[in-house]
């Protein structure tokens, strides 16, 4: 039983395991997940998210301050009682509440200004985002036709590896049958032993550019990372049937970059209205409200009783006969009610003051008037940049249209070598198979045919490549390879 459990896993773990290799990944799915994954796309979605924050700011800045406070105090001892002015030695409590609202009528058209200025904050933190999106489709793009350039390589190496093979096998025949001398053999073990090389070489730098294309995408897993086995045609496209500059017209209507640049400008514009602002008068209009109330017992008269203990005194004498003038001996005590309740003592208590403040700026260091030169010069160096950069774009739309257009006629030039190449070839081996050819000169031109081989696979990719940005530039997307 227990040795059936122990296969079972097994067997098991080797499904898993297939199943975790089958995985093979598309251009698309690659553009799609490194787009998902990619920390600095993360980052720039945080920026737009801000952005959309300081907009809820400048919203705003059009609504109303309101603000409430209340406090309540404990006095003990010797103090002044607020109801009655006196000093007495007593405990009081005292509650007081307030509000207070502000609202700003007049700023010159700052809030406004600053309003218009965080949604254009809004669309240059997306265009960032999206651009930094196109980034990343060339770079995976890029990354993905390698992987598959050097797989093709790869594939080219080892069908020239049979085909030597194959030679090797037949030298062999001819220097048993006296054909050839046996030089020729080890000339064809050589050239063998190089391929062998080759294939080495070919199978690392496959390697190495599924690790490159596997880290663009955060993906540790190199070992089980693959891409799928399609196989990219060269591509029948229309775009050079438009010339560079029509290509460059297209460009600026879409371009991220190109946006991002417009956006800085009107950005600008805008910081130069708020600056100008800040010159002009502000007029704020406020309310406040305030109540307070006391716990204290009102004192509201004094009660006059005679002191028990002595009840008279003396406060004379009669003239002439010497005899006392008495009077009773009172003792003055004070007659309290209770406080109001609170309720009644806050109604009674109020009190309301509103009005309207006017600030005009005069003089203060000449920050403001700074203030809006340092905007004027910003939005000037933003105006420069934004010429800058489509004088980039135009650079780069020809530069790209040229490029392509000679990886197309490098293709072309391939193949036809390709064809010249292989022709000779099999001339070449019809005469070695018969001894009429040594196997130098037959190694020379193998040579030539793989190198022939080799550059076909090279500028078929670049082509592929080129024509792609080419195209993504005229706004056809990138991943849209067959």
């Amino acid at each position: 039983m227990k040795i059936k459990l122990i296969g079972a896993g097994l067997a098991l773990s080797l499904t898993m395991t297939i199943q975790a290799q089958v995985k093979k990944w598309t251009l698309r799915e690659c553009v799609d997940y490194a787009i998902e994954n990619n920390i600095t796309v993360k980052q720039s979605e945080l920026n737009v998210e801000g952005a959309e924050v300081d907009k809820k700011g400048a919203v705003g800045n059009f609504l109303p301050s309101l603000n409430a406070s209340a406090s309540h105090s404990w006095n003990i001892g010797l103090n002044q009682n607020i109801t009655t002015g006196l000093l007495e030695n007593l405990t009081t409590q005292f509650t007081s509440a307030r509000m207070d609202l502000g609202v700003n009528v007049f700023g010159g058209l700052q809030n406004v200004n600053r309003l218009h200025r965080a949604n254009l904050a809004i669309l240059s933190n997306q265009y960032q985002l999206d651009d930094i999106k196109d980034d990343i489709r060339l770079l995976v793009a890029n990354s993905y036709l390698q992987v598959v350039f050097n797989r093709e390589s790869l594939k080219v190496q080892n069908a020239q590896f049979e085909s030597t093979r194959q030679d090797l096998e037949r030298t062999k025949e001819l220097v048993d049958s006296g054909v050839v001398p046996k030089g020729d053999l080890l000339e064809i073990e050589a050239t063998a032993a190089t391929l062998e090389q080759s294939i080495v070489n070919a199978e690392n730098a496959l390697r190495l550019s599924k690790i490159s294309l596997a880290q663009a995408l955060l993906i540790t897993d190199y070992e089980n990372f693959d891409i799928s086995d399609d196989d990219y045609l060269v591509p029948t496209t229309v775009i050079f049937d438009n010339d560079p500059k029509s290509i460059y017209e297209k460009a600026l209507t879409f371009r991220n970059d190109i946006k991002v640049s417009e956006m800085a400008v009107q950005i600008a514009e805008k910081d130069v209205k708020i600056a100008k602002g800040g010159m002009l008068p502000s007029l704020d209009a406020f309310y406040s409200y305030d109540t307070r109330a006391s716990n204290n017992d009102i004192r509201v008269g004094t009660d006059l009783t005679v002191d028990p203990t002595n009840p008279t005194q003396t406060i004379g004498t009669v003239e002439g006969t010497g005899q006392n003038v008495i009077t009773p001996n009172f003792i003055a005590s004070p007659i309290t009610e209770k406080a109001d309740p609170y309720f009644d003592q806050f109604s009674r208590n109020d009190g309301h003051r509103f009005g309207a403040s006017l600030s005009i700026p005069i003089l203060n260091g000449f920050r403001s008037r700074n203030s809006v030169k340092r905007s004027e010069i910003a939005l000037k160096r933003a105006k420069f940049n934004f010429e800058q950069e489509k004088l980039n774009l135009e650079t780069t739309v020809n530069q790209a249209y040229n490029d392509a257009l000679g990886a197309g006629k490098a293709f072309e030039a391939a193949q036809k070598t390709l064809q010249a190449r292989q022709t000779a070839f099999e001339y070449s081996q019809e005469r070695f198979n018969v001894g009429l050819l040594n196997s130098f000169d037959f190694n020379q031109t193998k040579q030539r045919l793989i190198q022939a081989e080799a550059e076909v696979v090279r500028t078929k990719y670049n082509y592929i490549f080129l024509t792609k940005v080419l195209e993504f530039y005229f706004g056809i997307p990138i991943t849209d390879i067959r």
